[in-house]
């Protein structure tokens, strides 16, 4: 009889550990969700800041100068622009000195 209760004590010991277990599965799991959510919001948040960077300086240098910048490098020469040149990959096309470039800002897999 001794040996069947052995058997029985370990049962509950294993259900005793079971659910304090997988409450920290649960846990780490809302953290680590948590986590990514903020990380994604403040990627895309990171992204949209370039990009109005970018507008701002291309309608400072059209108030200053009469014409939109020719190129992106002209708005990093002379208007002072910077970005993470190895996680985002900015797009310039220029239509006309009198009409504002299309600007796409993409960023990179992997960053």
């Amino acid at each position: 009889m001794n040996r069947f209760q052995k058997q029985k004590n370990v049962g509950k010991n294993v259900r005793s550990l079971a659910a304090p277990a997988l409450l920290a599965v649960a846990v780490i799991g809302c953290v680590w969700n948590g986590i990514t959510s903020v990380s994604d919001q403040a990627a895309r948040q990171e992204k949209k800041s370039l990009e109005e960077a970018i507008r701002r300086d291309m309608v400072t240098c059209y108030a200053m100068e009469g014409v939109y910048p020719e190129s992106l490098d002209y708005l990093k020469e002379h208007y002072g622009l910077t970005y993470d040149e190895t996680r985002y990959i900015v797009n310039y096309e220029v239509m006309g000195s009198n009409l504002m470039p299309d600007v796409t800002v993409l960023e990179k897999q992997g960053s």
